[in-house]
């Protein structure tokens, strides 16, 4: 990874992006997700090629499905590589759940955290690994019922991980929300992931719903204290390559800016060793 905090490249932010001066020094990698760009010529092909070839940049998929009961789609997962080697990618991670199976449920379905289910999606991960010649990273979801668990998420992560030996993308809001929905201590979470696997973070705000429980949207700013954990992870992996995720409701570029700024603030903090909080202003 090239270090520091980058941004999720989305459609809407495509021509402000271009058109801004101050992209390249606010950004040092751009995270885009291959599925809204395989296969495209044209304007949209002009435009994908005009970022890969400006920032280091990285992939998240949507598709994979990587726990669903249907068959691996070897078919999608060439076309990724395709676009992987295209493109220069660095890494290519996707999401520890799934979202299909005779169709698509346009929805992340969390997986049973069992023995079963770690060595089936283990199978599939170096599968997936084999097709495109290289280490994919998995995600931590949010996730809203865990049916059938018979070990916690943590210890299914590391499991998974372990098991497939593949890497980690480790999502800091999808670790608050899941705290606060499950009630559990976000710290202790943390500290079971292996930090030798995690290849950069994700930070992005969230919904509340409830008191008692949040909805991982990415569509609101972050919140202070998902900032904090975020301070905090820092402080236990090191000051590790981060993205903003931003999905819809999407703000005027410089208050995106403001928020990749703040996780190069919260970086330099903990790479300097002084261990205080980074607040607003």
């Amino acid at each position: 990874m090239p270090g520091g905090a980058g941004l999720g490249l989305r459609r809407a932010l495509t021509g402000p992006l271009a058109d801004s001066s101050d992209a390249p020094t606010e950004l040092d990698f751009l995270e885009v997700v291959p599925e809204n760009w395989l296969g495209l010529g044209g304007r949209l092909g002009r435009e994908i090629r005009y970022f890969s070839e400006r920032y280091p940049m990285v992939a998240h998929g949507l598709s994979l499905s990587i726990g669903s009961p249907a068959p691996l789609d070897e078919k999608l997962v060439r076309s990724i590589k395709s676009f992987l080697d295209d493109h220069n990618i660095i890494h290519y991670t996707e999401h520890l759940s799934y979202c299909s199976d005779e169709g698509h449920l346009y929805d992340l379905m969390p997986m049973p955290f069992t023995a079963e289910a770690v060595s089936y999606v283990a199978d599939r991960i170096r599968r997936v690994q084999e097709i495109l010649e290289r280490r994919i990273a998995m995600e931590n979801v949010s996730y809203y019922a865990a049916p059938g668990s018979e070990m916690s998420e943590s210890a299914f992560v590391t499991a998974v991980l372990q098991e497939a030996d593949c890497d980690l993308l480790l999502d800091v809001n999808n670790v608050y929300v899941n705290s606060v929905n499950h009630r559990y201590d976000p710290l202790d979470y943390l500290r079971t992931m292996p930090a030798e696997r995690v290849v950069y973070l994700h930070v992005a705000g969230h919904y509340q719903e409830a008191e008692d429980l949040l909805v991982d949207t990415h569509g609101a700013p972050v919140i202070d204290p998902v900032w904090g954990l975020l301070q905090q992870t820092y402080e236990w992996f090191g000051p590790v390559s981060t993205l903003l995720e931003r999905d819809f409701n999407i703000p005027p570029l410089q208050e995106l800016f403001g928020e990749v700024a703040r996780i190069r603030q919260l970086q330099a903090v903990v790479a300097s060793g002084e261990r205080k909080y980074v607040g607003h202003g």
